[in-house]
């Protein structure tokens, strides 16, 4: 009788005696969506208020004088509360980020669309700016500055939890540089 292994056992796996450990190569997404009211919440609110004045102003035309004004005025002023109002939607759909440890992609357009990737070891310099709407709304501004052709100057505005991205973005940059060898150089100019 034979005192070994069953002849369908699997064999222990040899030992990896690699110097390394194999790279990890998993995209980790930061964020992936659309900013708050499209990257701009005074000109998004600025509308919808200008929207509601159109909406009402027959109602308030009525209650200066005795009459209705002409209905041609009426719908036109309706069409274009209505068209102030659905405004905002527009804008707020036209921009979409998708920020991950490797790459931003910057996706614009409502009907027709653009999509632009930028690679984080094209990342020169990195700023963030929050206004005091920005901070009682909970969103912020990354800037991007890069060596990039695309898209030297990105800003992405109205980035939800932005300053949590902003620090991880700084510390992937700096490891992505590592990673691929890049080196800034100061030439002193």
């Amino acid at each position: 009788m034979s005192t070994g292994p069953p002849p369908n056992a699997n064999p222990a796996p040899a030992e990896d005696h690699r110097p390394h450990a194999p790279p990890d190569d998993s995209e980790t997404t930061y964020f992936d969506g659309r900013p708050l009211f499209g990257g701009r919440p005074g000109e998004v609110i600025g509308l919808a208020v200008v929207a509601i004045l159109f909406i009402f102003s027959p109602l308030v035309l009525r209650l200066g004088t005795r009459a209705w004004p002409n209905h041609f005025v009426i719908i036109a002023v309706e069409v274009i509360g209505i068209s102030l109002l659905i405004a905002p939607a527009i804008v707020t759909k036209q921009v979409r980020f998708r920020i991950s440890n490797y790459r931003i992609d910057y996706e614009r357009g409502f009907l027709a669309q653009d999509i632009k990737s930028l690679e984080l070891w094209h990342v020169e310099d990195m700023s963030f700016h929050q206004s005091v709407i920005d901070r009682l709304i909970g969103i912020g501004t990354i800037r991007v500055i890069s060596r990039d052709d695309t898209m030297p100057d990105l800003r992405m505005r109205g980035i939800p939890n932005a300053r949590k991205i902003f620090e991880e973005l700084k510390q992937r940059v700096i490891a992505v540089k590592r990673q691929t060898g890049v080196l800034k150089v100061d030439t002193g100019n």
